[in-house]
């Protein structure tokens, strides 16, 4: 009689069915981990307890830290080498680069750095679960849908959105939508699996995380909103790109493994102009929904977040961009607020929070959806156009510089890479262009 094993072996569908839940329900709990750990470090080191100077002090030290860390325990892995491993070998096989990602990540986004913990969290979430399918003796096609289903629990844990994260994975992989269609499926169980790992231990719940007021229906001047905030997202996303291409550039021309500590000297002399520009902005959009400020203060709350962002990346602070721009577009709607005539602010605000992200990742669903599960809107199709005029206009620009089309199966089972890029690399960061 066979084992349990042996017969998940011999079944390639049940052994892709079984790691599938294990993947999602695994990526939860390290996800809900990892945000209870974060808790405790910004409630130590955030901003909120510290006046402005004893704060820069810390972010100094934080950065010096994260430089002895790099030193001792190696280089940290981060989203983009995960997607490239993806479309190569169908994820990563070596874990070793979470022993420096874990702890610098959970530094640099606890002690106030403004980038999220979207990235790093995907990042461990996607490269355990790719390192699961080699053990679990995967084809590459099959590991690949594992990691694609690790990075959507990764994300359902920190966005609370199940549908939005899963699509969110698969797309960020390309510049032009999903192409792995044969990973949905799978990435919508683990997604599931990972929220609700994450409700059962209170990390996320419920109810959205923003609540944005709805309009009561939709005018003709909500749609032409929509394509002005798909628009004005595009001219953020080129912006936040070239800005972080060239502070990269500055940086390199520093000392070696000063560029952190530099780094947090130069966040913390931002967040002395603006409190905004420290802190990922999920919580302050919250806040901001329900107080409301001046005009001056949303812009320079946006400029402060775009540059803080840009100069947490370019000198080594590890995190994730994508909530610092969804607040970067709340606070360039709320700053037209009482501008709109007949249109809507709130249709604005969720249409420029997901076109400055997609004109960065390339994620018009994923972004979508997101968005308007966070906030609890059903403002879907006035979203979805700034999201799609916002991919439109920025087809020829990409700061996540591995992602490519997919890899397509011969009759022999082996892969090929469809023809892909033509661009010039710039670095760690890429803006480049792809034939049509």
């Amino acid at each position: 009689m066979r084992s349990i094993p042996d017969l998940l072996r011999r079944n390639r569908r049940a052994t892709l069915g079984v790691l599938v839940v294990a993947v999602g329900l695994g990526g939860g709990a390290v996800g809900a981990a990892y945000l209870v750990v974060l808790e405790l470090i910004s409630d130590l080191l955030g901003p909120g307890r510290w006046g402005d100077a004893a704060h820069l002090a810390i972010l100094v030290a934080v950065g010096a830290a994260v430089t002895l860390l790099v030193k001792v325990l190696g280089t940290p892995g981060d989203v983009e080498l995960l997607v490239d491993n993806i479309h190569v070998d169908g994820g990563r096989n070596d874990v070793r680069s979470l022993r420096s990602l874990i702890p610098i990540s959970l530094l640099s986004v606890g002690a106030g750095g403004p980038l999220g913990p979207e990235a790093p969290l995907v990042t461990t979430t996607g490269t355990l679960a790719s390192w699961l399918g080699v053990r679990g003796g995967l084809t590459r096609a099959d590991r690949r849908i594992i990691a694609i289903t690790g990075m959507a629990a990764g994300f359902t844990v920190l966005f609370a959105a199940p549908l939005g994260s899963a699509v969110f994975a698969l797309e960020i992989l390309h510049r032009r939508g999903l192409e792995y269609y044969e990973a949905l499926l799978p990435a919508a169980v683990g997604s599931l699996c990972g929220y609700g790992i994450a409700a059962a231990v209170s990390v996320v719940g419920v109810d959205p995380l923003w609540s944005f007021p709805a309009p009561a229906h939709l005018v003709p001047a909500d749609f032409a909103l929509a394509i002005g905030a798909g628009v004005v997202g595009a001219v953020v996303a080129v912006g936040f790109t070239y800005l972080s291409i060239g502070l990269r550039a500055m940086a390199d021309r520093l000392p070696a493994g000063t560029q952190p500590a530099v780094g947090g000297a130069v966040l913390g002399l931002i967040a002395m102009a603006s409190p905004y520009a420290l802190t990922n902005g999920e919580l302050q959009i919250d806040h901001l929904t329900t107080t409301g400020a001046l005009a001056v203060t949303f812009l320079v709350a946006a400029i402060a977040k775009l540059v803080a962002a840009a100069v947490a990346m370019a000198t080594g602070w590890r995190g994730g961009f994508i909530i610092p721009l969804f607040f970067i577009g709340f606070c360039l709607a709320q700053a037209a607020d009482g501008h709109l005539g007949p249109g809507s602010t709130w249709v604005l605000a969720a249409g420029l929070m997901v076109a400055c992200n997609v004109g960065v990742t390339k994620t018009p669903i994923g972004s979508t959806l997101v968005v308007t599960e966070m906030s609890g809107t059903a403002l879907l199709p006035t979203t979805l156009i700034a999201a799609l005029v916002s991919l439109a206009l920025t087809s020829q620009f990409g700061l996540i510089h591995t992602q490519r089309r997919r890899f397509t199966a011969l009759p022999s089972g082996d892969e090929t890479p469809l023809p892909e890029m033509s661009g010039r690399p710039v670095g760690a960061g890429t803006v480049w262009n792809e034939d049509l």
